[in-house]
């Protein structure tokens, strides 16, 4: 009998014009929790998504418990116990928790849906997991995307899998609920259950994972221990060479651009029940972080200053001319562009092409009827500058890798030369090669004396990037902390201090 619960190999998927997977092979142990590495578009969720049946390969074989498998849906591999939780969140918003947990599933009474039992199922699943702070019968669309993703877990978790598939699913969760999650995964380790963990965090994958593989550019380079002493152990630097094929020296480029006159200034600035009185400013040249845990207000304030929230009292200055902001297309007018944070929910459009997303922002610019090969031209300028792996510009966006969608968002973006660019989680689900080339573009902006509003929940990130940090706890500012501050020696510890205090730091009114 093999000692793998999954065998996975020669596995190969075309799509038209790229080869996604090329003979690759994956193993996996019960009772284990395994990480899978790689740069996005190295064929890491194309892997499972022809494992669970969202994709057919092209080739390949695939042993589950002991048997040859051929998934045609994914509701095969549910009810064979493979389940999984996307890295993109797909609630259905309008219904209950209860509802989403059980989707396809609902218990009946008779012809009608048993509701009471429903509810008593969901609240047990919970009990048994520590969920404690989600009703079943709350709506999911007033739900924060982090509880959003503790129910999806929670709903893999109740198929009774002896495979469970983690697609990055700790990227909205805060420090508390990720030491929540890892607690569930080593309960179900403990339980025989196999994990397979799909994370560019590599901390993580130190924290949690028994091993690890990794792949590159759609073929396999190997698998290896997590734990220091095996024979077989990879340590951060080789896994690192493992997944881009080369040394990444500078994962933080920051360096010293000239910071000039304040662009932006935002005084007093509220949002009804979001945040409350939240006054800074940003100078061209300057990276200006904004920190905090989730839930903090910091991605409300961006949005409120895109448009997005109405903005209940306060004063917006740019460049020191009052401006008012009432919809995205007055941010636009502007000159503000924003990448959000829920990349499938609010930035891209899944179903037109990479050339359309790229210019939909934009579009005032070509004229009417639309000037199609112009269009064309500057989208190849911008794919080809950021290095989007895509076959083509008429290739839909929602067939390209997180990664490469996230660079699809930031050329949009750039296409409007903003003055002012706010990036929420810009490296959110990205892979090291990709963040450094991020990092090293918001330099480069900042050097071109564009002012750029960066909000990230990793503090690495946040504090070696930013020339000043704004700190904010449940929609209060309580911090403005200055790189010379921040960049030493305990200097997180401050920051951290700021972030789960409610007491406002001196200086801040």
């Amino acid at each position: 009998m093999s000692e793998y619960i999954l065998e996975m190999t020669g596995i190969e998927k075309t799509f038209p014009g790229v080869k996604a997977l090329d003979n690759v092979d994956f193993k996996l142990k019960p009772g284990s929790i395994h990480g899978v590495m790689g740069e996005n578009g190295a064929g890491k969720s194309t892997l499972v998504k022809c494992l669970v049946g969202l994709y057919q390969r092209n080739g390949g074989t695939i042993i589950y418990d002991g048997e040859e498998v051929n998934f045609k849906v994914v509701r095969e591999a549910l009810a064979a116990g493979i389940s999984m939780v996307h890295q993109e969140l797909s609630p259905v918003p309008e219904r209950s928790v209860m509802d989403n947990v059980w989707l396809g599933r609902v218990p009946m009474k008779g012809i009608i849906v048993d509701k009471k039992k429903m509810e008593r199922d969901t609240q047990e699943l919970f009990d048994k997991i520590g969920i404690d702070n989600i009703r079943p019968t709350d709506k999911m669309k007033n739900l924060s995307v982090a509880k959003m993703q503790m129910v999806e877990i929670a709903k893999a978790v109740s198929w009774n899998s002896k495979v469970v598939i983690m697609d990055e699913p700790t990227s909205a969760l805060t420090n508390r609920e990720v030491e929540h999650l890892f607690k569930i995964l080593r309960d179900l380790r403990d339980q025989g259950v196999g994990i397979i963990y799909i994370s560019h965090k590599m901390d993580e994958i130190y924290e949690i994972c028994d091993e690890l593989s990794v792949y590159r550019d759609g073929t396999y380079v190997g698998s290896y221990s997590t734990k220091e002493g095996a024979p077989d152990y990879i340590d951060m630097n080789g896994l690192i060479e493992a997944m881009v094929g080369r040394k990444v020296t500078a994962m933080f480029p920051k360096v010293d651009c000239e910071i000039g006159e304040t662009i932006l200034k935002v005084e007093n600035l509220s949002s009804g029940k979001l945040f409350r009185n939240v006054s800074f400013e940003l100078r061209r040249g300057e990276i200006l972080g904004f920190a905090g845990l989730v839930g903090a207000g910091r991605t409300e304030v961006c949005e409120t200053l895109f448009g997005l929230h109405p903005i209940t009292s306060g004063h917006i200055y740019k460049d020191g001319v009052e401006i008012k902001i009432k919809s995205p297309e007055d941010a636009i007018e502007h000159k503000l562009g924003l990448i959000t944070e829920d990349r499938r929910g609010k930035g891209i459009f899944g179903l037109l092409s990479v050339s359309r997303n790229v210019v939909v922002s934009n579009l005032k610019k070509y004229g009417f009827p639309l000037r199609h090969a112009k269009m064309r031209k500057d989208s190849q300028e911008y794919v080809d500058k950021l290095s989007v792996k895509t076959p083509s510009l008429e290739q839909k966006l929602m067939n390209l890798s997180g990664g490469n969608q996230q660079k699809v968002l930031v050329a949009r973006w750039l296409l409007t030369n903003p003055d002012i660019l706010i990036v929420d989680e810009p490296t959110r689900g990205i892979d090291v090669g990709a963040k450094s080339e991020i990092h090293a573009l918001l330099t480069q902006l900042a050097g071109e004396g564009k002012g750029i509003i960066m909000v990230s929940s990793e503090l690495p990130e946040v504090m070696g990037m930013s020339d000043r940090i704004v700190v904010m706890h449940e929609g209060d500012l309580t911090g403005i902390i200055d790189r010379a501050d921040f960049n030493v020696p305990g200097g997180d510890a401050k920051l951290l201090e700021y972030a789960s205090s409610s007491k406002k730091s001196e200086g801040v009114a």
